[in-house]
């Protein structure tokens, strides 16, 4: 037998890399031991020494091993080419998120405050880049400041937005706002741009203490076709993967078009069971299907969700690429999928009358709405039918007879379903869960990219129906990974901040809304307010100012509850195929499953709280992208409609203007002050209002306006409006302390 070297000695994790590698090499914990020993920074020969590491094979594995360490931010490679502990140097590693006023935050990756930079330390780098910073003290505020130390990932590889080309130098100002660096293009590389052009470029400097970054223009975005141009300017300036690589493409088209109808692996036959999907009339992917039945103590309910983690398995260049990209993304006419078209829109796809793998939340519902039992498993299915939210609202709740008779197989399932939708829905009240009916806002495109129309889409039954089914499957999830202890993303939604909830209770209480907060805030004063605000003219802009004061939802792997719904546990798990923490979830049930456990599960905590971080991101990344392409299709929109006049609300005020949107299209725009009627007006912030100091007239949110459209510009998404008359006035309890006539 051969004799053991030193490492394998004394690598306290030797036994397990054996089990699992064929070509075991230093374990992490090992290394990690070896670099606080040495007390000191290694280079790659010494750091070899140091362990005992001789043989070429080991130490070629052992760089790769290396730079996952550095990418995890276990260890920091300095410039002298050195490994060190993050934990000796004190420093912080994340991402940095810009701001458009140019200073910046970073995002710890592990899960701690956010780190201020200032302008003079974001002059250096570039919203999404990968840094390391040490804390140099608070700033004004009282928020930890940060010094950058190293930039460990150049993220922002291109650019895109407005080139302009003035004596004989170009620069692009970039299209996403996080970006407040403005990007020179040296006249060889504009690549015949002219001033004016939308285009994209690539980052061929970055960015210095002492300049700005250099670039060359790689493309000239077209004029025609508003919707491919502001889906392409959105997929550069947010640094969307749009491409699969070919490596993932082979892998997807190896699963075939078809699964086998034969039973594998312990897998339960649904396929006699009339699941049914609803979905818009747009979508392409199916991920979710459900039945329910009576039964003797309330209903059987079933949500089958496609079985995407028996496709994408850890280690796949599709698992790599999914992960990439965290979630499909979403445009007018236009899907960037997580998973290639073969998988999303086929072999995962709950289509009707085909055979579907699929992993399933089998619960017991009592009459009150509450889970008493819930299982999970895997199965085969078969779609009865692709049904719509507004046929299946058609049949339930406008109990139209010619839908009911077109629905009428279906309707069995469909009314019994309703039935349990009543049942959790008195549950979701009861426990306080926040409600938000504002519909939803669509831009309509045609086959050539132009708007044809910006249409609501209030929310019905249909919604309300499936969301509360998913809702529940979700939250059965979270208390199935929590009772097995397996390391999962859950969707957290922390509380507000109390600053925000003060300023909160201020604005409400200027329009005549008391909110009882008491000593902590729960979610049912807020669904209170939503409920007494509710046929108001102004309930859009209250319901967007509590909006406003909630923090964002996260992933991570710490269970904090969920605010807004007012629930101690939740996880994503019913729509694996456009989010990958949904595929996670997936994964550790299927491990659980089978008798696994978190010590052999295939991601560990620690790199649950990088996979939260990454899905947290992309998820916002993906967000913004979306919003500038609407904002930027409303615009163009908008264009024809220059000189005439809307009906709108003030959404907004400043020292500088009323923000508003128009009631019909829910278009957002400013009114400058210097257009409100002939007078000097000051701007009260405590009231959120400008007033007049001769006439005394007051504008402040809420206020209904007529307004009149007097430009536009879609590359900046900016709308000005001139007012043309007051309608009405929303509640205001009290005149402003300051302005009126002057005596």
């Amino acid at each position: 037998m051969k004799k053991r070297s030193s490492w394998q000695d004394r690598d306290p994790r030797f036994r397990e890399e054996s089990g699992r590698y064929e070509q075991p090499i230093p374990s992490r914990q090992f290394i990690v031991q070896a670099l606080s020993e040495a007390g000191q920074p290694l280079g790659f020969d010494g750091l070899c020494g140091y362990l005992g590491v001789k043989d070429r094979a080991v130490r070629q594995a052992l760089t790769k091993r290396l730079g996952a360490m550095v990418r995890d931010g276990q260890l920091l490679l300095n410039r002298a080419e050195e490994y060190c502990l993050l934990e000796r140097l004190q420093l912080v590693v994340g991402t940095v998120s810009g701001h458009k006023d140019g200073f910046g935050f970073l995002r710890p990756e592990d899960g701690g405050d956010d780190v201020f930079l200032a302008y003079r330390q974001m002059r250096q780098v570039m919203h999404g880049d990968r840094v390391a910073v040490r804390v140099a003290g608070e700033d004004a505020r009282g928020r930890k400041e940060g010094t950058l130390v190293e930039v460990l990932e150049r993220r922002t590889r291109e650019v895109a937005g407005k080139f302009t080309f003035e004596s004989g130098v170009g620069f692009i100002t970039p299209d996403n706002r996080r970006i407040s660096h403005r990007i020179v293009i040296p006249a060889s590389a504009r690549g015949g741009a002219e001033s004016g052009d939308l285009v994209v470029a690539e980052i061929v400097e970055p960015p210095t203490a002492r300049a700005d970054p250099i670039g060359r223009v790689t493309r000239i975005l077209p004029e025609a076709g508003a919707a491919g141009t502001a889906i392409e300017l959105a997929i550069a300036s947010h640094g969307l993967s749009h491409e699969f690589p070919a490596a993932a493409l082979r892998e997807a088209r190896r699963f075939g078009k078809s699964v086998p109808d034969t039973l594998e692996g312990g897998r339960i036959d649904l396929r006699n069971i009339p699941l049914i999907t609803i979905d818009g009339e747009d979508a392409r992917d199916f991920d979710d299907a459900v039945f329910a039945e009576t039964t003797r103590s309330g209903f059987r309910l079933l949500v089958a969700i496609a079985d995407v983690s028996h496709y994408v398995t850890p280690g796949t260049a599709l698992d790599a690429e999914a992960r990439e990209r965290a979630t499909s993304v979403y445009f007018p006419g236009r899907v960037i999928p997580m998973l290639p078209e073969q998988l999303s829109n086929q072999l995962c796809s709950l289509m009707p009358d085909v055979e579907r793998l699929c992993m399933v939340c089998d619960m017991s519902v009592t009459g009150e709405g509450r889970i008493s039992r819930s299982r999970f498993y895997s199965g085969l299915m078969r779609s009865c039918a692709r049904l719509t939210y507004t046929r299946v609202a058609a049949a339930l709740v406008e109990r139209d007879v010619a839908t009911r008779l077109e629905l009428a197989p279906a309707m069995p399932v469909l009314e019994t379903l309703h039935e349990v939708y009543r049942a959790l829905r008195r549950h979701r009240e009861a426990r306080g869960a926040l409600d938000f009916e504002a519909p939803e806002v669509k831009v309509l495109v045609d086959a050539g990219g132009q708007v044809t129309d910006i249409r609501a889409f209030p929310r019905n039954d249909a919604h309300r129906l499936i969301e509360e089914c998913m809702i529940a499957a979700n939250v059965e999830a979270a208390k199935f990974l929590k009772k097995h202890k397996m390391p999962a993303l859950f969707r957290i939604h922390g509380v507000p901040e109390e600053e925000r909830i003060v300023d909160l209770k201020r604005f409400l209480a200027m329009r005549g809304v008391h909110l009882e907060t008491g000593q902590e805030l729960e979610p049912a004063r807020l669904q209170k307010v939503l409920q007494q605000v509710a046929d108001r003219p102004d309930a859009a802009v209250l319901e967007n100012a509590i909006i406003r004061s909630l923090p964002q939802a996260l992933y991570q792997p710490l269970n904090i509850g969920h605010f807004g719904l007012a629930l101690s546990e939740y996880v994503h798990f019913t729509s694996p195929i456009r989010r990958y923490p949904d595929l996670l979830v997936h994964r550790a049930i299927r491990h659980a499953i089978a008798g696994g456990t978190a010590g052999d599960f295939e991601h560990s905590t620690h790199e649950m709280e990088q996979l939260g971080q990454e899905c947290s991101l992309r998820e916002r990344k993906a967000d913004e992208a979306a919003r500038s392409v609407v904002a930027f299709l409303k615009c163009e929109f908008m264009k024809d409609r220059i000189g005439e006049e809307f009906d709108a609300v003030a959404t907004g005020v400043t020292d500088f203007g009323v923000f508003v949107q128009l009631k019909e299209w829910q278009v957002d725009g400013l009114v400058h002050v210097t257009s409100l009627p002939r007078d000097y007006f000051r701007f009260h912030e405590d009231d959120r209002m400008l007033v007049g100091e001769r006439t005394g007239q007051r504008y402040g949110i809420g206020d209904e306006l007529r307004v009149r459209l007097v430009r536009v510009d879609s590359a900046d998404r900016k709308i000005d409006f001139e007012l043309i008359d007051k309608l009405g006035a929303a509640f205001h309890p009290r005149r402003a302390k300051r302005g009126g006539r002057r005596k």
